[in-house]
């Protein structure tokens, strides 16, 4: 992501100027910054996510969106545009627009080259300010890894679960929900059909 105006803007200007805009774009700190295209295998294992998750989130008090849905880390400003969000039980919106979230429960990153270290670091850094959000998962789309940070309901602490073998299935227990790591990565073109043996969850 690139900042492509300097002069600072309040979140009301950056919210006019993202609705009447043909892309997407994050806000923090009076800047806007554009997002880059998503590449064929982030594109596929978004729509992945969805289609599994979907089925299971069926009939329950759970919202699943995908890339439209902007998401506002109030504490520290940040408007961002997740890959995959969920929020169960009230969902909590900026105004009548509809188009802010403000309270997600689980929220999904497909990871690439260029926003892999944002994601991981101070973008992590932003969701963990949001009280609502239980779980985070990022999803690397040039190699099987996934990995999946949820937050201990003692203390706050966040527990590490990682998973790098397509036989693998991760449970998101934020949302009460199962991923089978060869459903994520369906069609999805790996450079080695070998997958590393499964990882073990630590603490954070």
């Amino acid at each position: 992501m690139t900042a492509h105006a300097r002069q600072r803007l309040t979140a009301a200007e950056y919210l006019a100027l993202e609705r009447a805009a043909d892309t997407k774009s994050e806000f923090f700190d009076g800047e806007m910054f554009a997002m880059a295209g998503a590449t064929e295998p982030h594109i596929l294992i978004t729509v992945n996510l969805v289609m599994s998750l979907g089925v299971q989130l069926r009939g329950r008090s759970c919202r699943l969106y995908a890339n439209e849905m902007r998401v506002k880390v109030d504490p520290t400003g940040l408007y961002t545009y997740p890959d995959v969000v969920v929020v169960c039980g009230e969902r909590r919106l900026e105004d009548d627009h509809h188009d802010t979230l403000l309270n997600p429960t689980l929220i999904i990153e497909v990871l690439s080259p260029s926003t892999e270290a944002y994601d991981r670091g101070k973008k992590f850094g932003h969701y963990r300010r949001l009280e609502s959000l239980r779980e985070y998962v990022l999803i690397a789309q040039d190699r099987c890894s996934v990995e999946s940070f949820s937050r201990r309901e003692v203390g706050g602490e966040w527990k590490i679960t990682e998973l790098n073998d397509l036989n693998g299935r991760l449970h998101l227990a934020s949302i009460d929900c199962d991923l089978a790591l060869a459903d994520v990565y369906d069609r999805v073109e790996l450079p080695s059909a070998v997958s590393l043996p499964g990882g073990s969850p630590g603490t954070l």
